[in-house]
């Protein structure tokens, strides 16, 4: 039992010897948040036992998001700069969104090379450089999305007022002020990761001063209310007046300018919501609410698959735009058609042309529809 164990060890060695293990103990696990001391005093628990399949699950999964997610978000930013100019406000918002993508998929590569060799070497300035871009384009992507929504929320809710807040200027100005939110939020991350030796390895972990995990739960903590909590209750209330709104109004198309937007969020939602809920239990493994070395070792497990969960969210944002935004689709072909000509026969040129000619003709029949739909589509 556990009152066995520690009358062994008081009658093994002196009293003085195991204090001085017990604070150096906990010093350790303040600094390297790998090992916990539990109320027993005698069971040190090691987190890092990660399952085999995970060594190779983890490269290959990152691997694969790092190709999808660069090709994708990078296809956005040059349709929308070469080819949309980025006059609107929501082509704005949509520029920034996939910018703050890109910053997860910039983290990826090295990642890898990391979860393959399960060791950093890339030194102590990538450890916090890496360690910043993800925790910036989690901040910016949750900002952004919400601003999207909000957006929304003004063009159909209050479409007249919206007339006079949603022009470029604005949304420039509102797009530099969540970017230094994101980084300022991220500060913490930047001063506290580090590369560090730990067991005979070089590791790229946040170091955190002090013994009491204050600092942690903070950060943690931070993650859940500003880039999670705070999010969901602008969007849950934006949602339920556009809802509101729409009951009273039987146009088809407001629904389809919903759709983007709608789906963005859900999906933020489903693969952001399993990060923040390990990251609060994470918390109270901190505070030593959860206080059990299975139960802690789960919870690792389950911390990496929830961040690799997160990851896949850089990746789906660009298949979203293709699939259900109409604007972009238009910008989408308009651009692959441009460069194309200088490629095809004269023959597939035409199919090119009599598409584009189909496409005019039924934006032409829409554009009787009230015009903040089209905006938002």
């Amino acid at each position: 039992t556990a009152g066995d164990s520690l009358g062994s060890l008081l009658s093994g060695g002196d009293l003085e010897d195991l204090l001085v293990d017990y604070q150096s103990t906990v010093n350790s696990s303040a600094s390297y948040d790998d090992i916990f001391l539990y109320s027993e005093l005698n069971i040190d628990c090691e987190l890092e036992t990660i399952p085999a399949f995970a060594q190779i699950f983890f490269p290959v999964l990152y691997t694969v998001l790092f190709v999808t997610g660069l090709v994708g978000n990078a296809l956005v930013v040059w349709v929308l700069l070469a080819f949309k100019k980025v006059r609107a406000m929501t082509d704005i918002y949509l520029l920034n969104l996939a910018i703050s993508d890109l910053l997860f998929v910039f983290s990826l590569p090295f990642l890898v090379q990391y979860s393959l060799v399960s060791q950093w070497t890339f030194g102590n300035a990538m450890c916090k450089i890496v360690s910043s871009a993800y925790f910036i384009g989690f901040y910016s992507s949750s900002f952004f999305i919400t601003i999207m929504s909000i957006d929304r929320y003004l063009a159909i809710v209050r479409s007249v007022y919206a007339l006079r807040v949603r022009t470029s200027a604005h949304g420039v100005i509102a797009s530099l002020a969540l970017w230094a939110v994101a980084i300022l939020a991220s500060a913490p991350d930047l001063i506290f990761f580090q590369e560090m030796d730990d067991s005979n390895r070089t590791v790229c972990l946040p170091h955190y001063p002090g013994s009491d995990n204050s600092w942690k739960i903070f950060s943690n903590f931070e993650v859940n209310v500003l880039g999670w909590l705070i999010p969901v209750g602008i969007l849950i209330f934006c949602y339920h007046n556009i809802l509101k709104n729409l009951q009273r109004c039987h146009t088809r198309n407001k629904y389809k300018a919903m759709k983007l937007v709608f789906i963005v969020v859900t999906v933020f939602f489903l693969f952001w919501t399993p990060v923040n809920v390990v990251l609060f239990l994470d918390s109270m493994r901190s505070m030593h609410i959860i206080d059990d070395c299975q139960a802690s070792q789960k919870l690792d497990l389950a911390l990496e698959l929830a961040e690799a969960l997160s990851f896949v969210h850089c990746c789906l944002n660009p298949i979203i735009y293709a699939f259900v935004g109409e604007k972009f689709k238009k910008y989408l072909c308009e651009a692959f058609g441009k460069y194309a000509r200088f490629l095809l026969t004269c023959n597939n040129y035409s199919v090119f042309h009599r598409h584009k000619l189909d496409r005019q003709s039924s934006v032409h029949m829409g554009s009787s529809q009230s015009s903040f739909v089209g905006s938002v589509l």
